[in-house]
């Protein structure tokens, strides 16, 4: 089974030893925002999934949980 974006994202923030407000100041969003993202309540737009992914270095497939990669 594939991960959920949320897990895939608290997993990259955890890695990279970021707190909420840390990853939510990096990519201009509150971090209330970033909790929902990261329960899978709401999805980001398209323009915060590609901030995200430059931010980690990661692809938009690997974010999504497409791969594993």
């Amino acid at each position: 089974m594939k991960e959920s974006f949320g897990k895939r994202l608290k997993d990259l923030r955890k890695e990279r030893g970021l707190t909420l407000v840390e990853l939510a100041n990096e990519v201009n969003i509150g971090k209330s925002i970033i909790s929902l993202w990261e329960q899978d309540k709401c999805q980001p737009s398209l323009d915060k999934v590609i901030a995200l992914a430059d931010f980690f270095d990661v692809s938009l497939d690997y974010l999504a949980g497409r791969r594993d990669y």
